[in-house]
């Protein structure tokens, strides 16, 4: 099957301290590549600041890309004819915020912020736009009557359920979930996950699902990719990743989730700080913090590369 989203070598700098003399450039993302099948949900997970969130704003055009190539639906957005190719493209992309009160206009009622999309695309009278409204408020599970309320008259998980309805309204085939339920506590983060499950079932959808509760993550996602310090370190289906991981990295995010059963094993605690991306150092950028660190890792800069199946890591210690 053909993915529908594919990124190529993709990096991403931010030019700090702009108007100075020498403005210092931050490396956000760099050298990212993976692929996002039809109705798969891709998980990506990592430390904060470790460049999710870009790479989910750079996959629906927020921020263009530095270099590298980001296919979607078959079509370059970052060659010559990316603008062209984007807007082509733009219906059939859907972001979901992390802070659903911040995602909705305080002085909109609830149908209008829905509809917004709507509107912006045209072609909807009156009647018809009620109805869809109506339709989309159902399928998130909220009454139609929520449509003449305002935001600050629903609880986060609500809120949440409105920006998703918001998402539906073109009918998109993709959606970027970036922390959409790490706001919620447990119980409507669990309500959340199971309406993204259900509604790609019912529409066919694929989700780009950025998130840092590994729990959450495993319960979603089709498989998983781990970032660090603005690089891609391990990708592999769920069951693969979480069952024998292969990164370093990647063993002491899955150690550190807290569990019941076997409680009392000795965690392996990461120690330091991950590294500038200001500065980035050469080599791997996870070796100051590694255990396993050999001389080698310090000057030489892993591949990502296949390690079995659809399994690839960037690490100089798997064989």
């Amino acid at each position: 099957m053909n993915p529908i989203v594919e990124l190529a070598e993709v990096s991403k700098t931010f030019a700090l301290g702009r108007g100075s003399r020498r403005p210092q450039l931050l490396h956000a993302v760099s050298d990212v590549s993976f692929s996002i099948a039809a109705e798969e949900t891709l998980g990506l997970v990592g430390e904060s600041g470790s460049g999710k969130s870009t790479i989910g704003r750079m996959l629906v055009g927020v921020y263009p890309a530095t270099s590298g190539r980001i296919s979607l639906f078959g079509r370059d957005i970052t060659g010559s004819g990316g603008k062209a190719n984007l807007a082509a493209v733009r219906r059939r992309l859907q972001f979901v915020f992390q802070d659903p009160h911040a995602a909705l206009n305080p002085r909109m009622q609830v149908g209008d912020a829905i509809a917004e999309p709507l509107d912006i695309a045209g072609g909807l009278d009156r009647r018809t736009r009620l109805a869809r409204i109506g339709d989309l408020l159902d399928m998130v599970g909220l009454p139609r009557s929520s449509a003449e309320r305002y935001p600050h008259e629903f609880s986060g998980g609500q809120r949440q359920r409105i920006v998703i309805a918001r998402a539906l309204a073109l009918k998109p085939d993709f959606i970027v979930c970036d922390e959409a339920v790490s706001a919620l506590d447990v119980s409507m983060q669990a309500q959340v996950v199971n309406l993204l499950m259900d509604l790609q079932r019912e529409f066919g959808l694929s989700y780009l699902f950025i998130a840092h509760d590994l729990a959450v993550v495993r319960s979603v996602s089709t498989r998983v990719a781990v970032m660090y310090a603005g690089s891609l370190v391990e990708i592999a289906s769920r069951k693969a990743l979480y069952e024998n991981p292969l990164h370093p990295y990647t063993r002491a995010l899955l150690d550190a989730v807290p569990r019941v059963k076997g409680a009392a094993k000795p965690r392996q605690m990461l120690q330091g700080e991950p590294p500038s991306l200001i500065d980035p150092p050469a080599g791997c950028r996870f070796a100051s913090r590694c255990p396993l660190a050999e001389p080698r890792c310090r000057v030489e800069t892993p591949k990502f590369r296949p390690v079995g199946g659809d399994h690839h890591v960037a690490c100089h210690l798997v064989a």
